[in-house]
């Protein structure tokens, strides 16, 4: 499989990127600044230069030519103000929708958050953040692609048990950014996922068998 990872230098991003590339896809890493090239290409992914806050879907849509998935995994950060959040969050996302189209490639994957709705009240940045994800998640459902929306919990750098929790709704928790890597590769390769959106935090099930009971 061919992958197009939007956020390719974060951290979930690299580490997606790692068990992708070990299990034999080749992935293109979609990266806003230049100096992230070669530690991308160490994890193993082809470096590709585009800043989604500023490209076209055409220009996009020509870097991964030939994808076969997009995974969306960039984000504004916690330490960016609400109009990012609604730049990168929610336009980028959709940005990415518009290539995957032209680019023909037919899946998609986008790395939500638990609390994600557009109509999510407030003016705070975490209450744009959570309206923006919603926003994303409602254009990803509507876009006729084959998507899987991943609502992770709080995110951790522990080391990845490869024991979650996955259900339409869980309750709230925490989930390390290994674990949620492991989903979002194992989540490629499943088809049941097509037309999903799952919650998911640290648990007791394997990947496979928390996916498995999505169906």
């Amino acid at each position: 499989m061919v992958v197009a990872i939007a956020g390719g230098h974060g951290k979930i991003g690299l580490r997606l990127t790692r068990l992708l590339a070990e299990r034999g896809d080749r992935v293109l890493s979609l990266i806003r600044n230049p100096a992230q090239s070669e530690h991308v290409s160490t994890a193993g992914a082809e470096p590709i230069v585009a800043d989604l806050e500023r490209a076209g879907a055409a220009e996009v849509a020509d870097a991964i030519a030939g994808a076969d998935a997009v995974v969306f995994t960039a984000g504004a950060g916690p330490g960016s103000g609400a109009e990012r959040k609604l730049t990168l969050d929610r336009d980028g996302a959709v940005l990415m929708i518009e290539a995957a189209k032209a680019a023909g490639a037919r899946r998609y994957l986008i790395v939500s958050s638990m609390g994600a709705d557009p109509d999510h009240p407030g003016d705070e940045v975490f209450d744009v953040y959570l309206r923006a994800k919603g926003e994303a998640d409602a254009a990803v459902a509507a876009s006729g692609l084959d998507h899987t929306i991943v609502r992770p919990g709080r995110l951790t750098d522990s080391p990845g048990t490869g024991r979650v929790e996955i259900a339409e709704s869980v309750d709230r928790g925490e989930v390390s950014r290994d674990d949620v890597a492991a989903v979002l590769a194992a989540t490629l390769a499943e088809p049941a996922t097509i037309g999903k959106t799952f919650e998911l935090v640290g648990g007791e099930d394997r990947i496979e068998d928390a996916l498995a009971k999505l169906g």
